[in-house]
C-alpha cells in the first residue's frame, strides 16, 4: 500500500514540447497584432544597435558610463528578442508550441535580462555618483579595470543565480505541457511540476527581492550623495552636470520599476481579464528596450551630436 501511495503520477518523458498558452484571440485578431509587433521590434533593433554602434565607432565615446550603455542595449536586444521570437508566429500562423530545451533557454534569457537590468543599471549609478562626487579622483577610480570588472560582475552575478534557478527547474517531474502565459517562465513550468516545489519558489523570490532591494540600495545611496554634492554644497556647474548625465540613467530605472510593479498590481486585481493581464506582464521586456535608445539619444549630446552628424553626411550630397 505505501508503494501504491509513493507513486502518485507518472511524469512526462522527453522530448516534451509545450504549448505556450499565449494571448487568447482570433486568427483575425492576430495579423494587425503581428504587424503591431514587427514595427516594435524593428524600432527597438534599430535604437538599440544604433546605440551601440554609435558608441562603438565614435572614439571619443569610449568612456565608462557609454560602454555600460552598451551591455545595457545588449541586455534590451536579449529580453526583447526572446519575447518577440514568441509573439510574432503566435500572432501571424498560430502556432504556439515549443520544445524543452528552447523554454528553458527562453526562461534563462528573459529572467537574465530583468535581473542585468538592475545590476547594470547599478552600476551605471556608482559610475555617476564617482564622476560627480568624486571627480578629481575619477580617471584614477573608474580605470579600464575597474570597468571591465564591473560589467563582467554585473552579468556573472546574475548567470550564477539564474544558473541555478533553472538547475533546481530541471530537476522537477513533468506532469503537464500548457504553459499559461505569453512565454516560457520558471515559474509558469513550475506550475507544471507534479510534486510541490517549496524549494524552488522560496530560491526565486529570494533571489529577485535579494537582488532588487541590494540594487535599490546602491542607486538610492548614490543619488542621495549626487544632490548632497549638487544641491546642498549649491554647485551650480556640478548640479548641470549632474541633471545632464543622470537624467537618462534615472528616467530608465524609474521606467523600468514601473513596469515591473504595474505586473504586480495586475496580478492582485482579480477584475482584470486575462489577455489584460498578460499583455501587462510583457510591458517591462518590450517597453524599455524601445524607449531606451530614444531617452540615449535626447538626454545625452554627444550621443545625439553624432547620429546627428552621421544622417547629415548620409543625406547630404557629395
Amino acid at each position: 500500500m505505501a508503494e501504491m501511495e509513493n507513486v502518485s503520477y507518472v511524469p512526462l518523458k522527453q522530448p516534451i514540447v509545450f504549448t505556450v498558452e499565449g494571448f487568447i484571440i482570433t486568427r483575425q485578431q492576430g495579423y494587425p497584432l503581428f504587424v503591431a509587433c514587427l514595427i516594435v521590434y524593428a524600432v527597438m533593433l534599430l535604437g538599440n544597435i544604433t546605440v551601440i554602434t554609435v558608441i562603438a565607432v565614435d572614439a571619443k565615446l569610449h568612456k565608462p558610463m557609454y560602454m555600460m550603455m552598451c551591455n545595457l542595449a545588449v541586455c534590451d536586444l536579449l529580453g526583447g528578442t526572446t519575447v518577440m521570437a514568441q509573439l510574432m508566429p503566435h500572432f501571424l500562423t498560430g502556432n504556439n508550441t515549443i520544445g524543452y530545451t528552447a523554454a528553458i533557454f527562453q526562461a534563462f534569457c528573459v529572467h537574465t535580462y530583468s535581473l542585468a537590468v538592475a545590476t547594470i543599471l547599478t552600476a551605471m549609478a556608482y559610475d555617476r555618483y564617482v564622476a560627480i562626487c568624486q571627480p578629481l579622483h575619477y580617471h584614477s577610480i573608474m580605470t579600464t579595470r575597474r570597468l571591465v570588472s564591473l560589467c563582467c560582475l554585473a552579468w556573472f552575478i546574475v548567470f550564477l543565480l539564474i544558473g541555478i534557478l533553472l538547475i533546481l527547474n530541471v530537476q522537477m517531474p513533468l506532469c503537464g505541457t500548457l504553459v499559461k502565459h505569453v512565454y516560457c517562465s520558471d515559474q509558469s513550468i513550475l506550475r507544471l511540476a507534479c510534486i510541490p516545489t517549496p524549494i524552488n519558489n522560496i530560491y526565486g523570490l529570494c533571489v529577485v527581492w535579494s537582488l532588487s532591494t541590494s540594487c535599490f540600495l546602491v542607486i538610492a545611496f548614490s543619488y542621495v550623495k549626487i544632490i548632497q554634492t549638487c544641491v546642498i554644497n549649491q554647485e551650480k556647474d556640478s548640479r548641470s552636470k549632474a541633471i545632464q548625465t543622470c537624467a537618462s540613467h534615472l528616467t530608465i530605472y524609474i521606467l523600468f520599476e514601473i513596469s515591473v510593479l504595474i505586473i504586480s498590481v495586475t496580478y492582485s486585481l482579480k477584475d482584470i481579464s486575462p489577455n489584460t493581464r498578460k499583455f501587462c506582464a510583457i510591458l517591462f521586456i518590450i517597453v524599455p528596450p524601445t524607449v531606451n535608445p530614444i531617452i540615449y539619444g535626447i538626454a545625452m549630446k554627444d550621443i545625439r551630436t553624432y547620429i546627428v552628424k552621421f544622417f547629415k553626411s548620409t543625406v547630404s550630397p557629395k
